[in-house]
Parts: structure tokens; sequence; C-alpha cells
């Protein structure tokens, strides 16, 4: 590349192993003081002779003195200064007269400046908005000293915050003075026209019937009051103009104007929204879930970086196909496409200072750079045709070239996901069982919903119930927790009226003591008498069966029996642990029912 530098670079961001790395370090210069960002490059033969500039739109050290640049290799060739902040650079070709030579249009503020052979040649303004009509009638009471400054501004203060439309630069000039200064603001200013001027947010170019190279291209504009516009390249007219729900700030486009196209504008509301030929408002909406950093089309699908680290890609209707997360936060994005090999894959500058190269959702290369990369452009720079130009936080300027034996391999510079987490599982074919059910299904899927419900509540009704009445009645003589492994046996001995109840309590653990156990009788006290009817269980060592012995008294004359509850409690806890019936008269002993 004759018209980039050879040297080397110290530090400049080669990757480890200079060897096996498929970039050549052209020309690094952490002092070129180049403040910008991907939209404000372009590389283009502006003179005709085959040798590519570099077309920077340098937005100045703290964005103060904004300039646009042309660089010939690593030295800047021209540079003139710019009345505002530079919005996007583009090169495009105006006209099919012989010498073939792009033409430069860079985006600032409300115009666009067209440059031919680097000298200024068009100068497009956007058109004027039409003023609040409240606004426009306080000015022109103010005209006719019909209300006093303080009143004037009261007003207006009242108008910007209610109004959707924004208010005129000299209403907003006008609030920024102090109270003494505003009379004199008003003698000045009250006599001219009220104007509202709306600026450029974002620049592209779109082919206007050709899909050649060299062919001639339409200007692409939007602007801060929501809208799209398509410029005739030769007259410089408004050949289109759309709206969108919110502000664009990244646009991307493919086909050609007078045919058929595609427009992608991604906005300020995290929105992407589809455009296509004589639509005046969008087609397709792709809702994101943070904010776009960047919007780059690879074929048919739309790359968008976001706020939340991750790369997304998505058809032209909305669908999403992948999601990659990213090591850092994306700074920059644009396209890589390499000719003479068919390749088109995305590069992403990070915050960490790498630039990944990904081809869909696999990757294909990382660069490690001394600092975070704000603005990437890659294509023919001199006569070098895939060359790399990166732009720093710092302002520095670094030139890679793309070795001619260099080819990219999917998971080459890095591990990724596994090839088979990419493999489409072999799933059987539906089955006329399974269309049926399936129609089914959505024919009455509320009855069918009511149906499970209404059976799902039945059987937990059932359940509460079973379980009531195991409580009620105690049918348990054997422990069901593991933490109180106990057994009881009940034995009644005895002709009458008086009984011998013996309980004999077995604590059926390996190792472990139960200790704080009570025994409680439920009984009827009509029929039978017991001299106590609730004791405290001596400690329970495990294994043994410890016999409680107590006496009950029939007071029935007629014979009547009934039966009499045992339950076994922990102190503190009014659910038994276990319980046991006891059939009286008899000597049966325990029931198990």
């Amino acid at each position: 590349m004759a018209a980039v530098s050879s040297s080397d670079s110290d530090g400049c961001g080669a990757e480890s192993n200079e060897a096996n790395s498929k970039w050549l370090d052209a020309h690094y210069d952490p002092m070129a003081n180049i403040h910008t960002f991907s939209a404000c490059l372009a590389l283009a033969d502006l003179h005709g002779d085959g040798e590519y500039k570099l077309v920077v739109g340098d937005l100045g050290p703290g964005g103060q003195q904004p300039r646009l640049k042309v660089l010939k290799g690593p030295l800047v060739m021209t540079e003139s200064p710019l009345p505002a902040l530079p919005a996007a650079a583009a090169t495009f070709f105006m006209e099919q007269h012989e010498p073939r030579t792009p033409a430069l249009a860079l985006a600032s503020g409300p115009c666009v400046y067209v440059y031919k052979n680097l000298r200024p040649y068009f100068k497009f303004s956007l058109p004027q908005l039409p003023p609040n009509p409240l606004e426009q009638d306080l000015w022109n009471q103010a005209k006719e000293d019909q209300i006093d400054p303080l009143t004037l501004k009261e007003m207006l203060e009242s108008i910007r915050e209610t109004a959707e439309e924004p208010l005129s630069v000299q209403s907003l000039s006008f609030l920024q003075l102090e109270l003494s200064e505003m009379e004199a603001f008003v003698n000045q200013h009250k006599s001219k026209s009220i104007k509202r001027q709306t600026v450029i947010t974002t620049m592209t170019t779109l082919k206007k019937n050709l899909a050649d190279e060299d062919a001639v291209s339409c200007l692409v504009l939007g602007t801060e009051n929501k809208e799209l516009l398509v410029l005739d390249p030769e007259a410089f007219t408004i050949l289109a103009k759309m709206s969108l729900p919110s502000v664009p700030v990244f646009l991307e486009v493919s086909g050609q104007f007078d045919v058929e196209f595609r427009l992608a504008a991604a906005c300020r509301n995290g929105n992407i929204y589809i455009l296509r030929r004589d639509s005046k408002h969008p087609k397709y909406c792709i809702e994101l879930s943070a904010q776009p950093v960047g919007l780059v089309r690879v074929h048919k699908i739309l790359v968008v970086g976001s706020t939340q680290d991750s790369l997304h890609g998505f058809t032209h209707k909305g669908k999403k196909l992948w999601t990659v997360q990213m090591p850092a936060a994306i700074l920059t994005m644009n396209l890589l496409e390499q000719h003479s090999r068919g390749l088109q894959a995305v590069m992403a500058g990070l915050a960490n200072g790498e630039v990944r190269i990904y081809r869909d959702k696999a990757l294909l290369n990382v660069i490690r750079t001394p600092d975070a990369v704000t603005s990437l452009c890659f294509g023919r720079y001199g006569r070098e045709d895939n060359t790399l130009i990166m732009t720093t936080r710092g302002g520095g300027l670094i030139i890679k070239i793309l070795k001619r034996t260099a080819v990219f391999v999917e998971g080459g510079s890095e591990l990724g996901p596994p090839p088979a987490q990419a493999m489409k599982l072999n799933v059987p074919r539906k089955t006329r069982l399974y269309v049926d059910q399936t129609l089914r299904e959505r024919e009455a899927g509320t009855a069918m919903h009511r149906a499970f419900q209404t059976d799902l509540y039945l059987l937990r009704l059932r359940a509460a119930r079973t379980y009531l009445q195991a409580l009620e009645s105690s049918l348990s003589p054997v422990s069901a927790t593991a933490r109180e492994p106990l057994k009881l046996h009940a034995m009644v001995q005895g002709l009458g009226p008086t009984f011998k109840l013996t309980l004999h309590l077995q604590n059926t653990s390996t190792a472990r003591p139960i200790l704080g156990l009570l025994i409680c009788f439920l009984y009827n006290e009509a029929l039978y008498a017991l001299p106590r009817a609730f004791f405290k269980v001596p400690l329970l060592v495990p294994g043994l069966s410890y016999p409680l012995e107590t006496f009950v008294e029939s007071l029935s004359n007629k014979g009547i029996s009934d039966i009499i509850k045992v339950l076994v409690l922990r102190e503190g806890q009014s659910a038994p642990l276990l319980s046991a019936h006891v059939n009286m008269p008899g000597s049966e002993g325990l029931v198990a029912t």
C-alpha cells in the first residue's frame, strides 16, 4: 500500500502472535487528534485517479472546532472548518457524466454540504417547519406591545411544557436570558418572523435505479422531527418523505429507489422500523429490550448492537434469529466486506479495547487495540483493497491491512459456542392424532382448562377431608414422622366395673432417646371415669417398650360400651404424634382400623 506507512508500531494492538495474525500493522499514531464515529468516516476515490482517500467528519477535541479532514495515507491532505458538528458523511455518484468521480456529502446541523473534487458544490437545507400557533400569537402581541416581557416568558414556558412541538430558536434563546436583558431582546426580534428548523440525525445512500457499485445514488436523511427524506441526486429535491414514531439514529437500506427498496431505521425509543417503497409509515417494527448502539445489514440479516452488551440478528420482517453476548460494552459497529472472497461480516468495537468480527453469531477474529475504538471503516484505501481504519477514544489513528492469504475460519480466534448448538434437531413429523388433538385444544381450550381446574379443586377437597377425618378419628397407632419414631399398643384387662388399661409405648429409633411426651385420654365422662386423663411420659430409651398403667371405672348400669381415644402429644404442640382407639369394656386390646 503505497499511501500508507508500513512502519511497525509498538503496542498498536497487534495480536500476541504476529505470525498467526491475519492483519499487517500499517500505521499507528496515538496523537492523530481525530475524534469521530463510524458514520462520519468514508472511503472514496475523490479525484478519479485510483487513489482512495479517507474522509473524516471530525468533531474536534471536546466537541469544539469541528472540521472536515481528508487523509491520504497517514497524513491529512486537506482540512476545512465546519459550521456545526457533523452527523454523517457519505460518498455517492450524482450523475453519469465522465469522468466518473464521486461526490462527498456531509450532514451538519440542518444542512447537507455536497463537495465535488473537494470543492463546495451545493448546500441543501431542510425545509422549515411551521411554528406553533400559540407561540406565533404571543410574539405578535409582543410586537404590538400588548404584553410585557415577563408575561411573555411565563406564557412561552407554559407552551414549552405542554405542547408537543418544540419552540423556535428565537423563543428558546429568549427563555435563557436574564430579566434585565429580555426587553432589549424583544425589541430587537419582535419584528422578525418566527422560524422553526430541524436538524439531521443520520444519513445514508440508496441506489437510484441500478445496483452497480458506481450507479447513481440518492441521499436518505433522518431528521429530528421524526421524518425520513429521500433526495434527488441531481436537483436535490425531496423525492419521498416518510414518518416515524420516533427520531431515527441509524439507517440501513437495500434495493433501488425506482424499483423496490427496504429501509431500516433504529430510533431513540428502542425500536427498529422497516419501511418499503411507497409506504409513508413503517410496515414492520422490531422491539428491542435496550437502546440500539449500532445497525449493520449483513446480506439479508439486520445485526443490531444494544446497550445490554449483545448483538442480535433479525430478519427484515422482525423475526429474531440469534443473540451473542459481548464481554464489554459496544461502542461502534460497521460492515466488513471482502469482495475477493464474497465475505460479509460485522465489526464491533468494544470498551475493553477489542474489535470483534462476527459472521452471524460465529466469531471470526479478535483484534486488540491499546485504546477503546470509537469508529471503524473497512474498504479500499490508497491502492490496498482490504484496509481496516480505526480511531480511538483518545484521538489515535490505527490502520491495518488484511493479509492476502488470510482466511477467516469460524471459531479460529476464540472458542465460541459448540457446533452442536447450531445443529437443528431431528423433530419427528406431526401425526394425524397430534394435529387433531391440537385443533381440539384450540377450539375447546377454555372448557378443557375449566374442567381441569374443577377436577383439581375436587382432588384437593377430597384430600383435605380425608386428612381431617384421620385427625378426628385418630386412626394411626404408629407415628408417621421420622423425627418421632414411636409405636403404641393398648390392652384392657378385667371384668368390670373397674378395668385396667395398659399402654405399651416404644421408641423405635436406633440411637436417639425421646423426652417431653404427653398422653391424653378422650372419653365420654357419662360412661367412664379415669383417675388421670392426662399425664407425662418418662424418658424413652431406644428399643425398650414401656408399660403405662391406669384404671378405668364404668359408670353405666345398662351395659353401654364406648371407645376411649389415646393420644400421644409433644409438649407445646396440639397435633398428636400418634393415636389409638380402645374398645371398652373387653379384653381384645387395641383395635386397628
